[in-house]
């Protein structure tokens, strides 16, 4: 008895919140909230929401895939058009937007159509916000939506365009920024925007990453874990100097590791066997010139790649010569999978004994796993829902989700026992988090989702292809007498 009344006035506390503004409870700083975990620790989020039930607020947005992020009383979006780069202040408790920045493009990166050039989530705290777009760079503003400070950078070398976030750590604003060649990773004074390192990142590949800061315990500095395309890094916080790695394969690394304790969790989509065939047997037969590289049009006549010539075409030549195939055709090949590894006080590259586990069954290629409540979770298209022990590795369950069977871009986020998983037709499945999860419900929303939802203080932001929703609990109002 003594429990349920606890959790009926935390939920009328938050019902209150409906009401009025938000304050410090506002928090999901950066991409996936607190340090990448996907998690807020707030309680009485709603099972049930959609365009007419415990819809607080909703206002229209332009497309972008970049996901919202909140700090105080402020929500900021990135969005973006043919010739300006936006950034948007709003007031979290309603939604009224406060500010609009634009920012000219300087430069027109050629975007592929599955990624947008607002793609990397803004990153916030008190001061302010920081965004990051392909097109021009870094740029900060106040909560009040004035100038800070700029740092231009580019252009890249990302056929896929840049994806990764930044962070804010300790001071410091830091931003991966891997591509096809000359990747890096930077950290800035993250109040003046002055440059404090810079750290070049010459085995890194394409690449999505965006940073977590691993505190092993102790007295151990903190660290930067990044997750690249080929392999697994840590950076000393403070100076960005390389701590230990070890190798990996994927077909891209993409989103956030996860931590608990001493021991770092990730996920990458590999394979036994590269993704491509050989030169000989596959590029040959379309090299019409007999000279060892494939033109654009050669190229085309291979069937389902026409459209990722520009990976392969690292130089930039208009040709594809046998070394670049290979670099391609090895990339996802090697040790791949979801996995558990704890580094201690390793140096260089790591041991294949600080590998715990390793899983190589339904794993994601774009959505970041979560680690909640003794259970590790994988969700891929198919709305495939995977929960592994995180001790051990061990498969718990595996599922569906059902009336929810499409793509997923967006990572999975939980709070309150539940766990959120927004897929791409618009679905948003609740599961009862555990590692026997269960389906609590299915929320259509009827407009493509590809940012990953934010979860605030009982409340749950989803960015649509056409608008931003907050749901929570509807206070309850006594009749008019």
């Amino acid at each position: 008895m003594t429990t349920l009344c606890t959790s009926l006035r935390v939920c009328a506390a938050t019902s209150i919140l409906a009401l009025v503004p938000q304050t410090a409870l506002a928090q999901w700083p950066q991409f996936r909230g607190p340090n990448g975990s996907g998690i807020d620790k707030a309680t009485c989020f709603s099972v049930k929401f959609s365009a007419t039930e415990n819809l607080l607020w909703k206002v229209p947005v332009s497309n972008a895939q970049s996901s919202p992020v909140l700090a105080g009383e402020r929500i900021y979006l990135t969005t973006s058009d043919a010739e300006r780069l936006i950034t948007i202040g709003l007031e979290a408790s309603t939604g009224r937007e406060l500010w609009r920045r634009e920012i000219k493009r300087i430069r027109k990166a050629d975007v592929y159509h599955a990624n947008d050039p607002a793609a990397p989530s803004p990153a916030a705290d008190e001061n302010g916000v920081v965004v990051f777009f392909e097109d021009f760079g870094l740029a900060a503003y106040t909560p009040d939506g004035k100038d800070r400070w700029t740092m231009p950078l580019g252009p890249f070398k990302n056929f896929y365009g840049m994806a990764a976030s930044p962070i804010l750590a300790s001071g410091l604003l830091v931003l991966v920024c891997d591509q096809q060649s000359g990747s890096f990773m930077i950290a800035l004074d993250a109040k003046t925007g002055e440059k404090k390192w810079r750290t070049e990142r010459p085995t890194a590949n394409i690449g999505w990453g965006t940073p977590m800061v691993f505190r092993p315990g102790g007295s151990a500095p903190s660290e930067l874990v990044v997750l690249g395309s080929t392999r697994l890094d840590s950076y000393s916080l403070d100076k960005g100097e390389p701590l230990w790695w070890m190798p990996l394969a994927s077909e891209g690394g993409i989103g956030t590791v996860v931590a608990d304790g001493d021991t770092i969790f990730a996920s990458t989509k590999g394979s036994a066997e590269p993704m491509l065939g050989t030169f000989e047997s596959l590029g040959e037969p379309h090299d019409k010139d007999k000279n060892k590289q494939l033109s654009r049009q050669e190229f085309a006549a291979i069937e389902g790649w026409a459209e990722h010539f520009g990976w392969l075409d690292t130089d930039k030549d208009d040709s594809v010569t046998m070394e670049e195939w290979n670099v391609a055709r090895n990339m996802s090949v090697g040790e791949y999978g979801a996995f558990a590894v704890r580094p201690g006080k390793a140096k260089g590259k790591l041991d294949e004994k600080a590998v715990v586990w390793r899983f190589k069954r339904n794993l994601p290629y774009i959505p970041t796993p979560l680690l909640y409540e003794g259970a590790f979770y994988l969700v891929k298209d198919g709305g495939i829902i995977t929960s592994l022990d995180p001790l051990t590795g061990a498969l718990v369950k595996q599922g569906r989700a059902p009336e929810a069977l499409g793509q997923y871009f967006a990572s999975p986020v939980a709070a309150d026992q539940k766990v959120y998983l927004a897929g791409v037709d618009g679905n948003v499945t609740v599961l009862k988090a555990g590692a026997s999860w269960e389906v609590l419900g299915v929320n259509k929303l009827g407009e493509p989702i590809r940012a990953t939802p934010a979860l605030s203080g009982g409340r749950i932001y989803v960015r649509t292809e056409k608008a931003l929703y907050c749901f929570g609990a509807q206070p309850e109002r006594k009749a008019a007498r």
